[in-house]
């Protein structure tokens, strides 16, 4: 239940980034040939292009964390016995969730002392380019704390105790794609 109500998002996060970039495209390439073919511009372009993109790298790092997508080693795990595995799984998720946690404070700092602040085009609050962070270390804590409660639980597979997919087992341009 927990795990396709997570799947779920991942797949409205996925349509978001994918508004996200046809919004930066087209921004950026109508902004070009304003500019080269008619001499003017849109202002907004490079500034809102910008905030989607960091808005966008924050929400593809949340796809790819639920899609255990993220560069890592397993030379040692992988020569481990199954509790060796489940204890070193244990201790990267509950470093995992300590460092959404600093990430929070520290967003949630930045926030607050740019939300009285406005964008130099478009005039919006600062804060909400900052919340981009907020908004990661919140749903990442969730993600892994899941996934620590299915290990501590034992729902998880043996297979899943190593977290790192080989680069051919990804399927290219779509993490939830079955093997």
């Amino acid at each position: 239940m927990l795990q396709s109500l997570i799947d779920r998002f991942c797949r409205l996060l996925s349509a978001v980034m994918v508004l996200f970039l046809a919004a930066m495209v087209a921004m950026v390439f109508g902004n070009v040939v304003l500019r080269y073919g008619f001499n003017s511009g849109i202002t907004v372009s490079e500034e809102l292009s910008r905030w989607l993109f960091v808005w966008m790298t924050f929400l593809g790092a949340l796809v790819a964390l639920r899609a255990h997508a993220h560069l890592g080693t397993d030379s040692l795990i992988s020569r481990l016995p199954v509790t060796g595995r489940k204890i070193c799984l244990g201790l990267t998720h509950v470093l995992m969730l300590y460092l959404c946690w600093l990430m929070f404070q520290g967003s949630w700092q930045q926030t607050k002392i740019n939300m009285d602040s406005t964008s130099a085009v478009m005039q919006a609050s600062q804060g909400w380019f900052y919340a981009s962070g907020l908004f990661f270390s919140v749903f990442a804590f969730l993600f892994i704390l899941a996934d620590l409660w299915r290990l501590v639980s034992g729902q998880m597979s043996e297979a899943e105790l190593i977290g790192v997919r080989e680069s051919d087992d990804m399927p290219h341009g779509n993490p939830q794609a079955p093997k």
